[in-house]
């Protein structure tokens, strides 16, 4: 199964599995991921970490509740340790830079396929940004619920507040709260600031 909000990637990956397993979905952001996952019942994910109305990281956390047995690759820009850290802790088996090699994703499924964890040698050739203690990003995104960090990743993607609720399938007064409580949490006071730090720590794309 593949997720990626660039179409041309998309089909760009689905091309390179094609030649050693079957692509059995392909879809453009982590919700219609999660809405078909369960019947498709893929072994592997490979999917993007940033990607409208819900990124891969949130994903990657329902994913293993939906299917435990599926296996996650995640095929980003982000050369960051940092997203690295937050990739496993996700749930990921793999992770690949899109720079990376083409023979690095039939590696990389068949090394997670084996039980293994996979990590493109680009970090081990010391080509990942190194994470420095004023740049971490996973504590600040630590603080916030699952819930939270979905209604941010909504909020700073410009949609309403009754858009997010419908979406959420909860109330415009609930989205209210999150909002605020986002807000206390990160010492923020307005919708530029939650924009600026969602897209600093890959939950949105300009």
């Amino acid at each position: 199964m593949l997720a990626d909000d660039h179409p041309m990637v998309l089909e760009g990956v689905a091309k390179l599995v094609e030649e050693f397993a079957e692509v059995v979905g392909k879809v453009e952001d982590g919700r219609a991921l999660l809405e078909i996952v369960s019947d498709l019942k893929p072994d592997v994910v490979v999917m993007d970490i940033s990607m409208p109305s819900l990124n891969g990281l949130e994903s990657a956390r329902h994913l293993q509740k939906l299917i435990p047995h599926c296996k996650i690759i995640f095929l980003t820009m982000h050369a960051d340790s940092s997203y690295i850290t937050a990739a496993f802790e996700a749930g990921a088996s793999g992770y690949l830079l899109k720079r990376s090699a083409g023979s690095e994703l039939k590696q990389a499924v068949q090394s997670v396929l084996a039980g293994h964890k996979y990590v493109t040698p680009l970090v081990l050739r010391g080509d990942i940004s190194p994470q420095k203690p004023q740049e971490m990003l996973i504590p600040s995104l630590n603080q916030l619920t699952p819930r939270q960090r979905e209604v941010l990743q909504l909020i700073a993607e410009g949609r309403s507040t009754k858009g997010i609720a419908t979406l959420l399938d909860i109330s415009v007064k609930t989205i209210e709260f999150h909002r605020s409580k986002i807000m206390e949490t990160l010492g923020m006071h307005s919708i530029p600031e939650l924009t600026k730090f969602a897209f600093a720590h890959g939950l949105i794309v300009k």
